[in-house]
């Protein structure tokens, strides 16, 4: 633990039973430090901060970093996959139909209305992944111009 009580991110790699690695340690910092980034733009941050790393041993990282919960992956139709640091909550994405542009939106307060499936078919929901899609304010400027 740092002297303000909060993990380094190796100690985080540690307690997610992940070994510690240069890599890994520069990939959990992109990840968390970026904006709903996706494989590519992650290995050039990544290679800004610890040098060559392939493309293989990024998808292995965040794979490995995902499996853990210390990153969550988006899978937006249409669209390559993203990551985000922003874990252990249930929170969904707005997502802009014509530039891309993810933004982070929380669940509605109080009770979890979207945790109550109409028929959930005898699953024991936990999480729920909703995706609002539409045109960010700078798109729908550009339509309405």
């Amino acid at each position: 633990m740092t002297a303000s009580g909060n993990p380094t991110t190796a100690e985080e790699l540690r307690g997610a039973g992940l070994r510690v690695t240069a890599a890994r340690v520069a990939l959990l910092e992109a990840v968390r430090d970026g904006d709903h980034l996706g494989a590519e733009a992650i290995a050039s941050e990544v290679r800004g901060r610890v040098g060559h790393i392939s493309v293989q041993a990024v998808y292995e990282g965040l794979h490995a970093l995902t499996a853990a919960g210390l990153i969550r992956r988006l899978d937006p139709p249409g669209s390559p996959a993203l990551y985000e640091g922003r874990v252990g909550d249930n929170h969904h994405h707005l997502v802009c139909r014509s530039c891309g542009a993810v933004a982070d939106v929380d669940c509605a307060v109080g009770h979890a209305p979207c945790l109550t499936a109409s028929d959930d078919r005898g699953f024991a929901v936990d999480e729920a992944e909703v995706i609002y899609w539409g045109l960010c304010p700078a798109c729908s400027t550009t339509r309405s111009s």
